[in-house]
């Protein structure tokens, strides 16, 4: 195996070739298909995120890169290698899990040292790269200590230096800060992408936290069902989600049904099941055509009910009642009622106007804020309730 430069040596380039392929990726269990015609170019020394809900297919996806499961069919590259077949030992890979799988019995400094021990690697190397790598995940003086004289975000550190110390070419990550808290999954999101950056090597990381992937990712692949939904950047994946399930998975939308009215260059007409008529931005729809009206909170603008002026950009205006007002410290979170019957979530930064329940208010968006996406179709829709 052909060794990387180890941390605090200087990032490979980032250049546009992949490190790892996946092309037309399949596995079944009986008749389950776990992981459905999956086809990815993971680029090198990205952090990319394999994102989605419990049993979309996206741990399978990754332990068929580790090598621990053969995939029914289909084909997984390392740098234009073929290694669907090779097995975990004979890849260049590193997997780190969320439960540490740290040796009870072994120090610190034996548990990082464990891989290279198992390579027969000179003890003076050794010792100065197992030093190296844990001064790269802040456990420098700890080597000594056991497992059980760790927190959790400590023994998650030694667990990440264990893969790291021995340089693979790529890092698979199965949810390994799902077991933390919140405040802590918080501080080791940035420790993480700040090792990430420092060692340059490609991380394929799997979660189903959305701000998580949101916070730590290059590229994101959103699967649902054994299939990508969608892959792109954070601000892609946020700003121009292409389907309902990525609008609603990937933070919060207040989805409107409706049936498109008219298109132009710039807007796309809807009327909403409830009557009201809204534009969007333009989207690939025909009039006739059923879809959801994507808004997310915070691009909603809130007004007092008597309030005049213009409707922003000419995307809505209606009247509605404050059902639920909640403070976030950052923002207020209400749930207004329109007179037709929405209820509609709105986000409004703090130090805006305060608005309280029951209070009547203007609710208003800008077309270029609300998004036109297709409505599932019936066989869609009876295979996700299957």
């Amino acid at each position: 195996m052909t060794e990387r430069p180890g941390p605090g040596i200087a990032q490979r380039d980032r250049e546009d070739s992949a490190d790892v392929r996946l092309i037309e990726l399949r596995k079944q269990f009986g008749e389950v298909a776990a992981v459905d015609g999956v086809s990815l170019e993971i680029r090198a020394g990205e952090f990319f995120s394999l994102l989605g809900p419990s049993g979309c297919g996206k741990t399978t996806t990754l332990r068929m890169i580790g090598g621990f499961d053969l995939p029914t069919s289909g084909r997984i590259e390392l740098r234009g290698v073929d290694i669907t077949t090779a097995p975990p030992e004979k890849r260049p890979v590193n997997m780190v899990f969320q439960s540490y799988a740290l040796f009870p019995h072994l120090s610190v400094f034996e548990n990082v040292a464990f891989g290279l021990r198992r390579r027969k690697t000179p003890k003076p190397e050794v010792d100065q790269r197992v030093g190296e790598t844990l001064e790269l995940v802040r456990l420098g003086g700890y080597g000594m200590r056991r497992p059980d004289q760790l927190s959790g975000g400590q023994q998650q550190r030694v667990a990440l230096a264990r893969a790291l110390v021995c340089r693979p070419t790529v890092l698979l990550l199965d949810e390994p800060l799902g077991a933390l808290d919140l405040k802590l999954r918080r501080q080791l999101q940035v420790e993480l992408k700040r090792v990430q950056l420092e060692v340059g090597i490609t991380f394929i990381y799997v979660t189903h936290d959305q701000e998580e992937a949101l916070a730590l990712s290059d590229r994101i692949a959103v699967m649902d069902r054994g299939r990508v939904e969608q892959l792109g950047t954070p601000e892609e994946l946020y700003d121009t989600p292409e389907t309902l399930f990525v609008a609603g998975f990937i933070g919060t939308s207040n989805l409107l049904p409706g049936t498109v009215e008219a298109v132009d260059a710039d807007t796309t007409t809807v009327r909403l099941e409830t009557g009201e008529v809204c534009e969007a931005r333009a989207a690939a729809s025909r009039p006739g055509d059923a879809v959801d009206v994507a808004i997310r909170p915070e691009a909603i603008l809130l007004a007092p009910g008597d309030a005049a002026g213009e409707t922003p950009g000419n995307g809505a205006d209606v009247h509605g009642v404050v059902l639920q007002s909640a403070y976030l410290g950052v923002s207020v979170n209400h749930q207004v009622r329109t007179a037709s019957g929405l209820t509609l979530s709105v986000v409004i930064p703090r130090g805006h106007e305060r608005f309280g329940i029951g209070d009547g208010v203007r609710v208003r968006w800008n077309a270029a804020d609300a998004m036109v996406l297709p409505r599932p179709t019936t066989e869609d829709k009876v295979e996700e309730i299957a």
